[in-house]
């Protein structure tokens, strides 16, 4: 029998009673689908599974996404091995890609190898981010639109040394403009949908108003009551929908840190209506 064990009072459940090397029925994916809205993200632990078997548990809840910055043709899996992680871009908040047209439901994130200690991640609830807000400040991010652009995320990359062209990834993912309000497509809850990785300005304010509303909007998804932090094992596998949710990975450490993730689209019943 699956069960859900909350890890905090607002994000984040362990999940016993199912085992993913073995296919799941539909009551099973239904079962673990409604966990996952209520809890926003899952952890299963001792799950020794091959890409294969995580990759068949993930088609369960999604289509497969193909990494923005993945050659066609590539494995599914998107394989993050480090041991250098400062200025990566996963050690500050932020929502998967949401400079692309439609960013991804979720991911599914397996624990392959660990450093001897650090390497957690965090993930914040942005629904209670929106909520927190004060009335009046809720009603005007409700009217506000903000600027998402790959540029800032991608100078970090080529800093680190990844052979890539920002003019081509400019041209392929010019900036676009998202509201700093998102509605969950299957809860119909409100979520602030601004991050430090993507978000450059609110549209229609003044450099002066941006440089006061921006960065406090950004940072209030810091709050610790808004978040879980992940102690992970090998073994262990992490399911969040990235519309409800922020993560941080946090770079503590200089040992080999290596994790397997397969993202996901939502199907058509399940998408924004926009």
């Amino acid at each position: 029998m699956i069960e859900f064990h909350p890890v905090t009072k607002h994000i984040g459940a362990e999940v016993t009673g199912v085992d993913l090397r073995k296919p799941l029925s539909s009551e099973e994916v239904a079962t673990l689908r409604q966990g996952w809205l209520t809890h926003l993200v899952l952890f299963f632990r001792d799950q020794h599974i091959d890409d294969d078997q995580h990759l068949q548990f993930a088609l369960n809840f999604g289509t497969l996404n193909h990494p923005a910055f993945k050659k066609d043709g590539a494995s599914p899996i998107h394989v993050l091995d480090q041991t250098d992680p400062k200025g990566e871009g996963g050690d500050e908040w932020h929502s998967d890609n949401t400079f692309e047209p439609t960013p991804p439901m979720g991911s599914l994130l397996r624990c392959v190898q660990l450093p001897s200690v650090g390497g957690d991640t965090l993930w914040a609830n942005t629904y209670l981010a929106y909520e927190t807000l004060s009335p009046p400040l809720q009603r005007l991010c409700d009217e506000l639109t903000a600027v998402h652009d790959i540029t800032a995320s991608m100078k970090k990359a080529i800093s680190k040394g990844h052979p890539f062209d920002l003019a081509e990834v400019q041209a392929k993912w010019p900036p676009l403009v998202r509201p700093v309000v998102r509605t969950h497509a299957e809860t119909g809850r409100k979520a602030l949908f601004v991050n430090r990785a993507s978000t450059t300005r609110l549209v229609g304010l003044s450099d002066r108003e941006n440089e006061a509303l921006l960065p406090l909007l950004i940072d209030h998804i810091r709050s610790p009551e808004y978040q879980v932090r992940l102690n992970w094992r090998p073994g262990t596998l992490a399911f969040w929908d990235n519309r409800s949710t922020q993560h941080y990975a946090v770079a503590d450490y200089t040992e080999r840190r290596r994790m397997h993730r397969v993202t996901v689209n939502a199907f058509p019943e399940h998408a924004d209506a926009s």
